[in-house]
């Protein structure tokens, strides 16, 4: 999770550092001699770059995120009595209890029984494999 969003900070750095130079590069030195046009010209299609840079950056990394944490939060909502979890942790259990914001779960045929908060949950249903 913390490689994520260094990623996204570093992909934005680095998208901002872009539009820096490119608009420190692209104005050209102003002569007197008609030059105006052509800057005014310039300045409009940076800031058509610009726009697009920031919504192709919305569209690959901010969006996927939100539906992402979305999905979450709707399989936290609808966890009911009797569903198999894993935990954030690793840990399998089938819910016994559930509250607002608290779950409680049996981990073995022994009742051991674990008091969670319903962010720790990972994934409902038995797990197969290794998360990727």
């Amino acid at each position: 999770m913390k490689f994520s969003r260094l990623f996204k900070v570093f992909s934005l750095a680095l998208i901002v550092a872009l539009a820096a130079l490119m608009v420190s590069g692209c104005a050209p030195a102003a002569t007197g001699s008609g030059t105006e046009t052509s800057a005014a010209g310039g300045g409009i299609s940076m800031i058509v770059m610009m726009v697009a840079m920031i919504a192709i950056f919305y569209f690959m990394l901010i969006r996927p995120e939100n539906k992402k944490k979305k999905q979450a939060q709707q399989m936290r909502d609808s966890l009911s009595v009797g569903d198999t979890i894993t935990t954030i942790g690793g840990i399998m259990g089938k819910i016994v209890s559930v509250k607002e914001n608290s779950i409680v779960i049996e981990t073995s045929e022994d009742r051991v029984r674990l008091h969670l908060t319903k962010w720790a949950v990972s994934s409902v249903g038995k797990q197969t494999e290794e998360p990727k």
